[in-house]
C-alpha cells in the first residue's frame, strides 16, 4: 500500500481521469460522503447532487466530453494522526472541439479536504474556483 500522500494524490487524479473518460457516475461516486462547493451551484451534498451538476456535460460519439483536465501545482498536506488531509491544485481544461481544434476552455483551482475512514481516504469537501472561462458551448449544454 502506498503512502497517505500518494492515496490523496490518486483521488485528485481520479476525478480528472473519470471526467475526461465521460464516467460521470464514477465522478459522482467520489463525492458520496462529501460536499462540492461551486460558485454557481452552491453546495452539493453527496453523489446524486454531484451527478446532477454534471448532467449538462456533452458526451460525444466516443462517450467522452473530448476534454483533458491538466492538474498542476498540486500541494498535499496530510495529518496522519488526525486522519485528515488537504490539497490544492490548479487545473486547465482543454477540449478537442468539433470545429476549431484543441483549445483551453477553463482554468481554475480545486481546494480539497479529505478524511481517512475505515483505512481509506475519501473526499470530504471540494471547492471549485474557476478563474478563466473560454468557449464552453461545446462542453456543456445551457
Amino acid at each position: 500500500m502506498g503512502s497517505d500522500d500518494e492515496a490523496v494524490r490518486a483521488l485528485v487524479a481520479a476525478y480528472a481521469e473519470r471526467l475526461d473518460r465521460g464516467d460521470l457516475d464514477g465522478v459522482a461516486a467520489l463525492f458520496a460522503d462529501a460536499v462540492v462547493r461551486t460558485p454557481r451551484g452552491g453546495d452539493l451534498q453527496g453523489a446524486a447532487a454531484v451527478r446532477r451538476m454534471f448532467e449538462p456535460v456533452i458526451r460525444y460519439d466516443d462517450g467522452t466530453p473530448r476534454t483533458l483536465h491538466v492538474l498542476s501545482n498540486l500541494e498535499v498536506h496530510v495529518d496522519a494522526a488526525a486522519r485528515t488531509a488537504t490539497s490544492r491544485c490548479a487545473f486547465t481544461v482543454v477540449q478537442a472541439r468539433p470545429v476549431g481544434g484543441v483549445r483551453p476552455i477553463l482554468t481554475g483551482r480545486y481546494d480539497d479536504r479529505f478524511a481517512r475512514v475505515d483505512g481509506r481516504w475519501r473526499f470530504v469537501e471540494r471547492v471549485i474556483r474557476p478563474d478563466l472561462a473560454g468557449h464552453l458551448s461545446d462542453h456543456m449544454r445551457g
